[in-house]
């Protein structure tokens, strides 16, 4: 016997959404969903979308690739870039969501797994909030079911006293479910996605019933190469997977575009200055990630020794975010090298012994001798000393 779980109580069309075009800080909320903040660019792509949708997708996979990859409509719309990579990976992890295995982003930290996996959900489900967050105390109840221990307690087990997972909820529903780092998860729970993932059913025991996914149903999971050896996942687990590697922006022009673009986002629900103004210093950083992430400089002419950290492209859109926030309020606005200095420092000096003899070498033996960089090098040499 199926149990059918009520839906959310949350209005699907979200008439509080916020369209791209409104900025989000205008709403006093910090970080809209993505369905809420580019909800205009959803319903576009929704409207002028003519090719086959799988069932319970609000858009087909060609609009769910446009929405993430960027694009302008045949009415001149202009649909803004989600995430600057590869086409064919997102082809491929779009592509894998239509089909009945799941989907598992993968990379190091900081390559936008969890951007992509929220943006994922956002445009093929118009909800991207049913969400289990992975961490090493996420119970079995948070994939499976839970109860309401007043209601089980007073009548026993019952429909009215199951708590329903996101995971349950989106079995119900035929929406995307969406599993944050699936490693740091305990194996024994991790495994309770097997049946769900194989069997496309989730028991429970406790009723004699189950719930059986409707057509539309899916699960995103994101994982870290960092962590192997966490948590690793069984096989029959990595079996129910398909696995998509998302990898660190190509070439520095691609880099600077990402952290432009989203330290942007970020700028504007605080009240921060243009991007536009700190372009050079943006450039810098990524520059300097880049390099000691890398071992090299970008000339290839000298080797260099890479810190403890991961230099993520997420470290440098907070350094530079941080960077803007000190130009607004202790400086004139416009972004510059003793307002990154700091942050640097921070980012890559993880170990205050080993990486602290990096930076400096790294600051003495390249950043000394570039042209053009003596104000930056002699900024982080003041916060370094």
């Amino acid at each position: 016997m199926s149990v059918p779980v009520e839906p959310s109580s949350v209005d699907p069309s979200r008439n509080g959404s916020v369209p791209a075009t409104e900025p989000a800080g205008d709403t006093g909320i910090l970080r809209p969903h993505a369905e809420d903040a580019f909800a205009a660019e959803l319903a576009a792509l929704a409207a002028r979308d003519d090719r086959p949708r799988p069932a319970r997708w609000r858009l087909s996979p060609w609009a769910v690739a446009t929405y993430l990859l960027g694009g302008t409509l045949p009415d001149g719309t202009v649909i803004t870039p989600k995430y600057v990579g590869p086409r064919r990976i997102v082809e491929v992890a779009v592509t894998t969501l239509a089909t009945d295995r799941a989907l598992l982003l993968l990379g190091v930290p900081g390559t936008a797994k969890t951007w992509v996996s929220e943006h994922l959900a956002a445009a093929v489900s118009g909800d991207s909030t049913l969400l289990v967050q992975g961490t090493a105390g996420t119970p079995e109840e948070a994939i499976r079911y839970g109860w309401n221990y007043a209601r089980l307690l007073a009548h026993g087990p019952s429909r009215d006293a199951l708590v329903p997972s996101p995971v349950m909820r989106a079995m119900a529903e035929g929406a995307t479910a969406r599993v944050e780092e699936l490693t740091r998860i305990p194996a024994d729970v991790q495994d309770s996605l097997i049946t769900i993932l194989s069997e496309k059913t989730l028991p429970i025991p406790e009723l004699g019933e189950e719930v059986q996914a409707v057509r539309g149903f899916n699960l995103i999971a994101t994982a870290n190469d960092r962590d192997r050896g966490v948590n690793e996942l069984s096989s029959a687990l990595r079996r129910r997977f398909n696995t998509v590697v998302l990898p660190l922006p190509e070439t520095p022009e691609a880099e600077v575009e990402i952290v432009s673009r989203r330290v942007g986002q970020i700028g504007r629900s605080l009240d921060l200055p243009a991007v536009p103004d700190g372009v050079d210093e943006i450039r810098r950083v990524v520059t300097v990630f880049r390099e000691l992430r890398d071992g090299v400089t970008a000339d290839g002419r000298t080797k260099l020794k890479s810190p403890s950290g991961t230099l993520s492209t997420a470290e440098a859109i907070s350094v530079v975010t941080n960077g803007l926030a000190l130009a607004a309020h202790f400086g004139d606005g416009v972004l510059r090298a003793g307002d990154v200095a700091a942050g640097l420092l921070g980012a890559v000096v993880r170990d205050p012994a080993a990486d602290r003899v990096i930076w400096q070498e790294y600051l003495e033996t390249v950043v000394r001798e570039r042209d053009g960089w003596t104000d930056f090098y002699r900024a982080c040499r003041e916060v370094t000393a």
